[in-house]
């Protein structure tokens, strides 16, 4: 992807909405590892795929600053609920005011701490479930809530090239070890359908086949 066909891409999909661009912007003037930050592109893919599936409760692993968050509570019906988990409470702040600001605001639910405490707490059935927290457990995310997804229901993990790193046999870092588990975790899953798409730093779709209850 060069930076012309991306900006080619961008400028032929739906323009970025004002409250996404401004969480964007001040995620990259306060805050470290701004490319976290899902980002125009992505976003409006994640919005796509909410209105297809029609969830009517998500589950996110990994809010950071709250633009994931938004695109789906964008694209998600109107009587949906949205949890999202993120760790690092010094951004609570940050993400709630976003959040405030949304016209869904009363639909999503922020949730501090550890998602492996608290998403059993909050309880399922999901409907869809996006992984884009810790690296280096996805694979036990991965496990802790498949049970709890709707036969049929989606998940999505984000970053599952991760920089490319996973076809480098030199790399032996923690994280892209998380990465590499999972996917061939997943990989061999016969409860599940699964895809990769080369988008950003890699999107997997993964369906929980009905017959898996």
């Amino acid at each position: 992807m060069t930076e012309e066909l991306e900006n080619y891409i961008l400028e032929h999909i739906d323009p970025e909405p004002e409250l996404l661009r401004r969480v964007n912007r001040d995620t990259h003037v306060m805050c470290l590892y701004s490319n976290m930050c899902s980002g125009h592109l992505q976003g409006r893919l994640l919005k796509m795929l909410t209105r297809m599936i029609r969830p009517h409760r998500i589950l996110e692993l990994g809010t950071f600053t709250g633009y994931s968050a938004l695109c789906f509570a964008e694209g998600m019906p109107e009587d949906a609920e949205l949890h999202t988990v993120e760790i690092n409470d010094e951004l609570a702040d940050f993400i709630q005011g976003h959040f405030d600001s949304s016209p869904r605001a009363e639909q999503i639910h922020l949730h501090i701490g550890d998602a492996q405490e608290i998403v059993p707490a909050i309880g399922g059935p999901w409907d869809l479930v996006f992984i884009d927290a810790n690296k280096r457990t996805y694979k036990e995310y991965y496990e802790m809530i498949l049970p709890d997804v709707r036969p049929g229901g989606f998940i999505i993990a984000d970053n599952t090239l991760w920089y490319g790193k996973v076809s480098d046999a030199k790399c032996h870092d923690a994280q892209t070890l998380g990465i590499l588990s999972f996917n061939d975790h997943v990989s061999n899953d016969p409860r599940v359908e699964k895809a990769i798409l080369p988008l950003r730093d890699g999107l997997t779709i993964i369906y929980k086949k009905p017959e898996f209850a």
